[in-house]
């Protein structure tokens, strides 16, 4: 290809998704959503690319978009996005009256304007269970009537593709024109191999009862393959500022052995904590569970404390040169949120080559 192919991100967030894309020698001109400190992360983050604060609950905001690509004479190839589907409407997938689904609609809209070669749609494994099944339906007739071909979606297994962290991603590709279906990537770690805790983020600072600087200097040289693909292109750390917690929340921490979570704790506490994952202290020869959008059920495999965000990026495969704006809270909304980049990377890489052998 003599061009990189260009990428819209729609519900872009930080743009974990998008960062794999570029990783994998994409063009991310543009990417689109409504949060403010995420935005910002983005367009840092992202070389080249624009973010553009959009309400995609107004269906007219798909002409903004289309503006952008026609003013700067752009030819989208690659369409991605993760749209929220919680309003598909009970009574049936066809009668979408449930003010949500207008995200999903704008997605599938911008698909129908700017006819990208390809379009990517991810979100959590349990959507394709939705109403049945019938929400999955629904997204592979509306892409198929627009001349896409897309099969049946693959859930995705982080730890699969160098991620240290149990994360499923369900994703549908869809490829314009195409006769057959896209190949998935394939895995490339197998379960003896998959990047643990301390193989990631081991080398980072305590931070035992102190805050730290926001800017720090690397403590040790890496220790892991992967902590200097992290520490690649980064001269120090950002956004590893610890918490410092009180003596009672400490005592607390400390009674969570590694690896397990609320249920080792002492009988006066049972009954307190109900979800599967809450007060969960890392393993450090595991990868970690789901970095979640909160930040105060997980505690360090080895320290008594909450991960830090520099933490929970590495954990979701984000370079430490990859730095989060915003306030803390904010910080760790978005990495949360975010696909991780190496996943994003599997996936833009298979596309890539599709591309390539079609005559992008």
């Amino acid at each position: 290809m003599k061009d990189k192919p260009i990428v819209l991100d729609l519900f872009c967030g930080a743009g974990g998704l998008s960062r794999g894309f570029i990783d994998a020698g994409f063009s991310v001109k543009l990417g689109v959503d409504f949060d403010d400190a995420a935005l910002k992360t983005f367009e840092a983050n992202h070389e080249g690319a624009t973010a553009l604060k959009l309400d995609l609950f107004n269906l007219d905001n798909v002409n903004v978009i289309q503006d952008f690509f026609d003013k700067n004479n752009y030819k989208l190839d690659v369409l991605v996005g993760g749209p929220p589907c919680q309003g598909f409407s009970l009574a049936g997938p066809r009668q979408i009256d449930d003010s949500r689904n207008k995200l999903y609609q704008a997605m599938v809209m911008t698909a129908r304007i700017l006819r990208p070669r390809v379009v990517v749609l991810e979100n959590v494994p349990g959507m394709i269970q939705l109403h049945g099944g019938l929400v999955k339906d629904k997204i592979i007739s509306d892409f198929t009537a627009l001349g896409y071909k897309m099969g049946e979606p693959k859930i995705l297994y982080a730890p699969d593709y160098g991620v240290p962290q149990i994360r499923k991603r369900v994703v549908f590709v869809g490829l314009l024109g195409a006769i057959e279906e896209f190949s998935y990537p394939m895995p490339i770690l197998k379960p003896e191999e998959y990047i643990t805790c301390e193989q990631a983020i081991g080398d980072l600072p305590a931070l035992v009862d102190i805050v730290g600087e926001k800017v720090q200097p690397y403590p040790c040289d890496p220790m892991s393959m992967y902590q200097q693909t992290m520490r690649s292109g980064s001269g120090a750390i950002y956004n590893h500022e610890g918490t410092i917690h009180d003596a009672k929340t400490k005592k607390f921490i400390r009674m969570v052995p590694e690896g397990k979570n609320y249920r080792a704790l002492p009988a006066e506490y049972a009954g307190i904590y109900k979800y599967h994952e809450a007060l969960t202290r890392y393993h450090s020869k595991k990868p970690s569970p789901t970095i979640n959008t909160g930040h105060r059920s997980h505690f360090h495999y080895k320290w008594d404390r909450i991960p830090t965000v520099r933490e929970s990026a590495r954990l979701q495969s984000f370079a430490d040169n990859f730095v989060f704006f915003g306030n803390k809270t904010q910080q760790y909304r978005q990495v949360g949120n975010a696909v991780p980049p190496l996943l994003g990377k599997a996936i833009a890489t298979e596309i890539f080559k599709w591309l390539k052998k079609n005559g992008n």
